[in-house]
């Protein structure tokens, strides 16, 4: 059941990491500022996915005192990146319809 599970979560793990990789890609191609901003908070979520994914798999992998004091970290610290950046999200997704029209040539 455990190998199921670590190979479901080591999927989503590199999933989230082509995620991350696409937005950071996608911020840095455009001009526009919030735009640049929107696409780079949009990584933050998918950088904080994989710390909370990762963090599981190793907890899953490795039955230490060690592992889950570390891993408990880098779950709580992703969970916190995920709730910080989902606010950016939706404030710079306000405003990023009104930008495309100002700059519009």
């Amino acid at each position: 059941m455990s190998n199921i599970l670590n190979i479901i979560l080591a999927f989503f793990i590199v999933i989230t990491f082509v995620f991350y990789l696409y937005f950071k890609t996608k911020q840095f191609r455009t001009d526009l500022p919030i735009r640049k901003k929107w696409y780079a908070n949009r990584a933050g979520i998918a950088l904080g996915i994989l710390l909370i994914l990762f963090g599981m798999n190793q907890i899953i992998l490795y039955h230490t005192v060690l592992t889950y004091v570390v891993c408990a970290i880098m779950i709580v610290f992703g969970v916190f990146a995920c709730i910080n950046y989902n606010k950016r999200v939706r404030h710079y997704g306000q405003y990023i319809e009104e930008e495309e029209e100002l700059n519009k040539k």
